[in-house]
């Protein structure tokens, strides 16, 4: 079991230094949205680069801490069954979900994705806007690290839902444990 704790601790500590890391992307888009429109309605003038830049750090950052997200329970989930579960229960549908829904979900992202992104790369695809950003092909390969930081989460939930089930959650920090599942991690 404590094989189990380590890989859920790693793969909770990597998705939680990549989402606070990228989170910090927020504040980047901001600035730069702001700064596009003072050029736009107090200059009369735009920067078609930054246009593209506050999109593409929008689109990056929302898909790196796609896992951080899934770690901190923060994705929309149906609660009429979920939230007056017991431990258990919840244990059982994170471990079904995982396995039937989010894993598969995460393969076939990935397949149709990897000649996508493989392909940008090829011919180093730049901004489909004329005098936009040049490495477009970087902003595509974030389809790979989305589908790469939501599948490990997952399985971090599913061994989760693996101690809880063999009543060894105790083993775990208390911020990785369902009591906390508030949002507060």
């Amino acid at each position: 079991m404590n094989i189990l704790v380590f890989i859920i601790r790693a793969i909770s500590g990597l998705n939680s230094i990549i989402g606070k890391t990228f989170s910090w992307l927020s504040l980047a888009i901001v600035l730069v949205c702001f700064t596009v429109v003072v050029q736009r309605y107090f200059f009369s003038t735009t920067q078609l680069w930054m246009q593209d830049l506050y999109v593409w750090l929008n689109g990056a950052m929302f898909t790196a801490v796609a896992g951080f997200a899934l770690l901190r329970n923060d994705h929309v989930r149906v609660d009429i069954f979920y939230r007056p579960a017991s431990i258990e229960r919840k244990a059982l549908i994170d471990f079904i979900g995982v396995v039937f829904f989010l894993l598969p979900f995460c393969w076939i992202v990935y397949a149709y994705g990897w000649n996508y992104v493989a392909r940008s790369w090829r011919i180093y695809e730049g901004s489909p806007n004329p005098g936009g950003l040049r490495g477009y092909f970087i902003l595509k390969s974030f389809i790979m690290v989305f589908t790469a930081v939501v599948a490990l989460q997952g399985i971090a939930m599913a061994l989760r839902s693996i101690l809880v089930l063999t009543r060894s959650e105790h083993l775990l920090p208390a911020h990785l444990r369902y009591e906390n599942d508030g949002g507060s991690h």
